[in-house]
Order: C-alpha cells, then sequence, then structure tokens
C-alpha cells in the first residue's frame, strides 16, 4: 500500500478536476432587482418546503416555475422530492445562473431553466405550477391555468388568484402560500343514473371555480345539492334519497360524462352502504 503522502497530489488532482466543471460564480443578483414585470426576491427555503408539501409534489410530477429566479424552487422539487421540474426565466442572466445552481445541487438531469416569457412559453403539460408573481399577473394568467388539465395543483407565495378562493392557505411565519386545484368544468344540465329507486335525475349545476351548487329533480320533485363540490375531476355532493336518508356521491367528471359511486355520508363512518355505481351525461353536447 502506498504512504498516503502519495494520495495526496492525486485527491488534489481529483477535485481541481471536480471543480473545473463548475467555474467561480461570476453574476450575483441583487434582491429587489427589477424584471420584465416584477422584481426579484428569493422565496424562504421554509415556504418552499411547505408549498411543495401542499402540492403533494412526487416523483411523478412535472413542476413549472413562472417567473423561476435563482432555480431555488425547481431545484427543491427534484432534490427533496424527486419530481422533473423546470422553470421560465425572463432574465438571461438570471436564467443561466438558475441553470447552474441545479449543476451545482446534483440535479441537473432533472431540472431545466427556459430563458423566456411565462406568457408565451407553453406549460401546459405541468402537473404542478409554482408562482412568485404579482396579483395582477396571477389575474392574467388564471385563465390559462384554469384551462389546464383537472387535478393540476397550483401554489403561489405571497399574492392570491383573486375570487378564486384557496383550497389551502400556507402559513409560515410572517410568509403565506396559497394552494389551488384546478377544477373541472360541471356547469349545465345533466342525466344522472343509479342515485336511487327513483330512477334517471335531471341535475342541473352551476360553478365557481370549485364551489358548485344546483339542484337534482325526479319529475316535479326537486331538491337542492348540499354540500356541493369539486376536487380536481371529483365532483362530490349529497342528497336526501327517497328514504328520506342522507345519501353521498363521488363521481368522476370524464369530459361529457360522469363515473363513480354512492359512498357513505361524510363524516358518518358508520354508515357505509353497499357499491353502488353512478352514471351520468351531458345534456346538450
Amino acid at each position: 500500500m502506498p504512504p498516503i503522502t502519495r494520495l495526496w497530489p492525486l485527491v488534489a488532482l481529483l477535485f481541481l478536476q471536480a471543480c473545473s466543471s463548475l467555474p467561480p460564480e461570476t453574476y450575483t443578483p441583487k434582491l429587489g432587482q427589477m424584471g420584465k414585470d416584477v422584481m426579484w426576491l428569493p422565496t424562504r427555503d421554509e415556504l418552499v418546503t411547505q408549498m411543495l408539501t401542499a402540492a403533494r409534489v412526487t416523483p411523478e410530477d412535472e413542476v413549472v416555475d413562472l417567473g423561476a429566479g435563482d432555480g431555488k424552487i425547481p431545484i427543491a422539487a427534484a432534490r427533496q422530492f424527486g419530481a422533473r421540474a423546470w422553470g421560465i426565466e425572463y432574465n438571461k442572466d438570471l436564467a443561466a445562473l438558475a441553470q447552474r445552481n441545479a449543476q451545482r445541487a446534483g440535479v441537473a438531469d432533472r431540472v431545466r431553466i427556459v430563458h423566456g416569457d411565462i406568457f408565451k412559453e407553453d406549460f401546459s403539460k405541468a402537473t404542478v405550477v409554482t408562482l412568485y408573481l404579482l396579483e395582477e399577473l396571477n389575474a392574467q394568467l388564471r385563465p390559462t391555468i384554469l384551462k389546464m388539465k383537472p387535478g393540476t395543483r397550483v401554489v403561489s407565495n405571497t399574492f392570491s388568484m383573486g375570487d378564486w378562493e384557496p383550497d389551502q392557505v400556507i402559513r409560515v411565519g410572517t410568509n403565506t402560500g396559497y394552494f389551488w386545484t384546478v377544477p373541472a368544468v360541471v356547469a349545465g344540465q345533466w342525466t344522472v343514473q343509479g342515485l336511487d329507486r327513483r330512477g334517471t335525475a335531471r341535475m342541473q349545476l352551476t360553478q365557481h371555480h370549485q364551489r358548485v351548487g344546483g339542484t337534482l329533480a325526479w319529475g316535479s320533485q326537486v331538491q337542492p345539492l348540499l354540500g356541493a363540490r369539486m376536487d380536481g375531476a371529483q365532483l362530490h355532493f349529497s342528497f336526501v334519497n327517497a328514504e328520506g336518508l342522507l345519501q353521498a356521491a363521488k363521481l368522476q367528471v370524464q369530459g361529457q360524462n360522469l363515473n363513480g359511486e354512492l359512498v357513505g355520508p361524510y363524516g358518518m363512518v358508520e354508515v357505509q352502504p353497499e357499491v353502488v355505481k353512478v352514471l351520468g351525461q351531458r345534456v346538450g353536447h
């Protein structure tokens, strides 16, 4: 075995080779520096973790960060949650820095940063969207986000989405984040089979994002839906069946069709009915 002193030149050479792939950083962004529409302010590490946790990020996800800055959020999504992630950053120098940061963090194989415009790049295939923009920019992006696949998860640092209520408010010290799930569009009239012995029901739905209201009708018998809401592509509601008992339904929205089953009334675990399949179809489409 060679003396340990003879190994030091080899160790030093390997260290220098490793460092040569990561040149010294020559660009340092300044807090508050202006970009196209917003100034650069990094998100606190604790809030990044809590936002990605609220969005239930997994290795199966594609996370996109709109306004990626130094790449902190895409890097955290890849390193802490195993996701594939990318960011869109308008500032060319910041975008290059973010990509170098991903390399330094050892996640360059799962993180890429695009030098581009968030209003021009196509991020429609992402399953999780993260933002740290201004309220008015969120409002401009909202129509695009609401057209994404139902179930897409959205988290924002500090700024909300106007009258699109968040599913969850995230608080870390004095910092606040918001979480939403993109809902399927269900407003309109449906026919539904399998709810109870009265046969096919007519269901009329109104909708404001994930909030849903409406009625069920069997002939002249009309009743309001109770506790209706959207959870991504799932429609949940309760109603009073022909026996006068509270009944709940959970239906998956599949384009112009509904497919699901009756479930036990929420909060009443001991009341679990037999599985009954429920089918629905949109009327007039």
